[in-house]
């Protein structure tokens, strides 16, 4: 089993159900799962003017490998309808693999830790609720 952290994030259509709904998905690939508290926050490093978004982190255990915990998390945004466009577009959900344990990790489809996380309050607050 292996300790990992997930942030979760969105600021298009009811950001709270989206959130849920990761909450809920994550609770069967997860054990011993902590959530934070939901922080809302202004959008940083956008183009334009967005909504603001609703943040959490979720920390507990797993025995999927990090690549498949990926394809995993990919998986559920898209059941909520996550698209693409951009990569500093709104999103519907967004969940990114934050720790993996003490691993790191640096393919070309994965960065783990997340290699922003540090300088995000709306990940580093939350984590330190669940951590």
């Amino acid at each position: 089993m292996t300790r990992v952290a997930i942030a979760l994030g969105s600021n298009l259509g009811d950001r709270r159900a989206h959130l849920q709904f990761a909450i809920s998905r994550l609770r069967k690939i997860l054990t011993n799962v902590r959530i934070s508290s939901i922080h809302e926050t202004t959008p940083e490093g956008v183009d334009g003017p967005q909504p603001d978004y609703l943040n959490a982190v979720v920390a507990g255990f797993t025995t999927l490998s990090p690549i498949v915990l990926l394809q995993t998390l990919l998986a559920i945004e898209r059941e909520r309808g996550r698209t693409r466009p951009s990569p500093r577009a709104s999103r519907t959900l967004d969940l990114d693999l934050i720790l993996y344990g003490d691993e790191v990790i640096d393919t070309p489809e994965l960065t783990v830790p997340h290699p922003r996380y540090l300088d995000r309050r709306f990940v580093t607050e939350p984590l330190e609720e669940v951590w």
